[in-house]
């Protein structure tokens, strides 16, 4: 019987409670499977201390998660190495912050033929697979060469950049073409698709209509479909957890003042130090909202082992430390600074209570915190979204307070407009913003992306009779 089997780096397994992550791409998954039964195959989080890795497979609400643990020359090459060290920066328009290492590749190249290896011996010939982000980009080749010609989709969580950055990426040339093996390849925003197009267009000189590439083979369609959430739900609970002790020993904290919130893993793609200055030109440009404002920054901690994050969490700790030292006093702090994590319901309590959402990245696929605290809002007193245009999200929310992080100046003052503005705009905002949030939910985002994935693409005869080119 044919089945969905998803692929992903991470694999949330439910514990005893039934209870997993609750990150953004465990819901997608979640609601992607929720409809039939299916497999959820992935890394399990642990590092082994053997060097085989063995399939573990436990069965839950009628989902199969399988996992694999990695060996330690695997997990820093792979994990450490290659996808964080050089996939994330330069996929996030950060050549300069790349380290890349052959061995790293290597690590890359070898843990996805592991992955494949597991997956050949489960995987019937009808079987769906939707393969997710960048860990897993040669997936779909290592399947190939194992025989298997089922649909298989990928799905990029994060930025594609244009070509020019793109051929930056030591052999981009066996990487970045290997996504061609997949019967479809999603993404974010158009421009994502359209930087992936070009790429293929320009790099290895294949022919496309509509976003449809002939190969020597097949065809391959490129297509957009921006992340969602669950947009009622998440706004049912909102509503109740904002009664919850611990929001409402916040909200008492706060003393009347306006909170303005921002919630970002720690990342030097999310501009929490640009975000900070620009708080700081709020504070030193409109004096008269000193005292009658609070900044809560939630930024738990990842990848420590990673020296860059270490670096950038030293940077923003000191950034706030400077800032409350210079404007605070003896009865205000401005700027609150947490680096630990939240579960949903609180964070979801602390969003309806923040006048102002502050969600400022350099770049990102999509950013889901800014959709989260749209949903979040009492729709009868809402607060404003202030959202970086270079975040996936900018696309579809076009209702919010859009800014330049680059630009401090433009960000304070948006900060003030949003503490400032009359409740009937804030309502209007509001409105436009639900009805987006409210049609591309995450259910609607699994079902498009499966849909187009099970239906053969339709290419025009005049295509088609174009000379094919093979990828090696």
């Amino acid at each position: 019987m044919a089945q969905l089997v998803v692929v992903s780096n991470r694999v949330a397994i439910p514990d005893k409670n039934g209870k997993a992550r609750a990150g953004g791409l465990e819901v997608a998954v979640k609601a992607a499977l929720k409809q039939k039964s299916g497999i959820w195959f992935g890394w399990s989080g642990k590092v082994a201390t053997h060097t085989k890795i063995a399939a573990q497979p436990v069965v839950h609400d009628r989902i199969t998660y399988i996992t694999l643990d990695l060996s330690k020359e695997d997990h820093q090459e792979y994990y450490n190495g290659f996808t964080n060290r050089v996939l994330w920066p330069i996929l996030h328009y950060r050549v300069d912050l790349a380290e890349f290492s052959r061995r790293d590749l290597s690590g890359y190249l070898r843990v996805n033929d592991h992955f494949a290896r597991a997956l050949h011996e489960i995987l019937g010939p009808d079987d769906l697979v939707w393969v997710h982000d960048y860990h897993l980009m040669p997936l779909a080749k290592a399947l190939r060469e194992r025989g298997h010609k089922n649909r298989i989709g990928f799905f990029l969580h994060i930025p594609c950049p244009p070509p020019e950055i793109l051929t930056a990426l030591p052999n981009h040339e066996r990487l970045i073409p290997s996504l061609c093996e997949y019967d479809l390849v999603g993404f974010q925003t158009g421009d994502d698709a359209f930087n992936f197009s070009r790429y293929l267009t320009r790099e290895c000189g294949l022919h496309s209509h509509d976003f449809n590439f002939v190969l020597a083979d097949r065809t391959m369609r490129v297509g957009v479909f921006p992340v969602g959430i669950e947009t009622a739900t998440f706004a049912r609970l909102a509503q109740r957890a904002v009664r919850s002790p611990y929001v409402r020993r916040v909200i008492d904290s706060l003393t009347g003042r306006a909170l303005i919130i921002g919630v970002d893993r720690l990342d030097y793609s999310k501009g929490i130090a640009q975000r900070l200055s620009a708080f700081e030109r709020f504070l030193q440009t409109q004096p008269d909202w000193r005292g009658k404002v609070t900044y809560l920054q939630i930024a738990p901690k990842s990848r420590t082992e990673i020296p860059e994050y270490a670096d950038i969490e030293q940077e923003i700790g000191a950034a706030a430390g400077r800032i409350n030292g210079a404007y605070g006093e003896a009865d205000w702090t401005p700027i609150r600074y947490i680096n630990r994590a939240f579960g949903h319901s609180t964070l979801a309590g602390l969003y309806r209570a923040a006048a102002v959402g502050l969600v400022t990245p350099l770049r990102d696929g999509m950013n889901l915190v800014a959709k989260e605290y749209v949903a979040s809002q009492n729709a009868d007193d809402p607060g404003v979204l202030i959202l970086s245009r270079f975040a996936g999200a900018a696309q579809e929310l076009k209702a919010a307070l859009l800014v330049n992080p680059y630009d401090p100046d433009s960000v304070a003052a948006a900060i003030g407009q949003a503490l400032s503005m009359p409740l009937a705009e804030r309502r209007e905002r509001h409105d436009s913003l639900f009805r987006v949030l409210s049609h591309n939910d995450i259910k609607h985002w699994a079902e498009s992306f499966l849909t187009a994935l099970e239906r053969e693409p339709e290419v025009p005869s005049q295509l088609e009779q174009m000379p094919a080119v093979g990828l090696q």
